[in-house]
């Protein structure tokens, strides 16, 4: 076999970068068992090293940003990546290191899923962190993926600094504020809501571009942000429109969820594998 016709065969390349997680449940880990299940194959770079079980986290180590961007670069002058995401981005300095990697690629979508704090409350960005997310990654941001609770968050750090107008708007308005940031596409989960459903709101520049409902399950999850961004990243490496793109990632989302299961006495984990153990489920990724 030539290197061209292996190239030709090989499947999309996705690039992650994001947190290592031990429990497997959420950050680097998540992700790669994401984009593995939905057929890309996973480069990852760890922006930091966590101490953390399914019920917290302890402690946050940072990489070195020049060890973030040398991790980059580094795959990146090897292999064609057809998509990036974006998860928990550790320091400022490693913000303003993947903001400039990415800047190479503006043909490369971005999915950024904006990781304030974890499922517990655990803080896991500062004001700095928002503001420098804010301003270097959002206006290089295809879709941004955050919950309710980021959103909002995200918006108010937005109009505290005076550049996009005060007060506190509702959901609609936290996500016009964001694409007035610069991203493209706003896609505000409503997990955090407690309605009857949960309620998934994809905003465009001209508006409300879908409105997903599904049904809430019962439980607490470790890592469903991560999977849901790194699926809508895997149908992005596949040619798949914006649209489409986060109708199929939500769908196998909330598939994961309802396999979940409960390893240790915290939070349950998504099972990305759910396929590989339900025939149904099995023949439905087949065709």
């Amino acid at each position: 076999m030539t290197a061209v016709h292996a190239a030709s065969l090989a499947p999309p390349i996705v690039l992650t970068f994001a947190a290592s997680d031990p429990t497997g449940g959420a950050g680097l880990q998540a992700d790669i068992l994401t984009l593995a299940s939905l057929g890309c194959h996973p480069l990852s770079v760890v922006t930091a090293i966590t101490v953390q079980d399914t019920a917290g986290v302890e402690a946050v180590l940072p990489i070195d940003a020049a060890w973030v961007a040398d991790q980059a670069r580094a795959l990146l002058e090897d292999m064609p990546v057809a998509a990036f995401k974006l998860g928990m981005l550790g320091s400022v300095e490693a913000i303003a290191a993947i903001a400039e990697v990415v800047s190479d690629y503006p043909e490369i979508p971005v999915v950024l899923d904006p990781v304030l704090a974890s499922g517990r409350g655990d803080q896991f960005a500062d004001e700095e962190m928002i503001e420098a997310m804010i301003g270097l990654l959002l206006p290089q941001t295809t879709l941004l993926t955050p919950n309710s609770l980021e959103a909002r968050r995200l918006a108010q750090e937005m109009g505290e600094s005076g550049s996009h107008g005060r007060g506190e708007p509702d959901l609609p308005g936290c996500a016009h504020r964001l694409i007035d940031a610069g991203c493209e596409y706003v896609l505000v989960t409503g997990t955090h809501e407690g309605t009857p459903q949960v309620i998934n709101t994809l905003y465009g520049s001209h508006g409300t571009v879908r409105t997903d409902r599904w049904d809430r399950l019962p439980g607490s999850y470790h890592g469903s942000g991560c999977t849901l961004a790194s699926a809508i990243a895997a149908h992005f490496a596949s040619g798949v429109d914006v649209a489409d793109a986060v109708a199929g990632a939500q769908e196998y989302t909330w598939r994961t969820l309802a396999a979940g299961f409960r390893p240790g006495m915290g939070q349950f984990i998504p099972d990305r594998l759910f396929w590989s153990r339900d025939e149904d489920g099995a023949e439905d990724a087949s065709t």
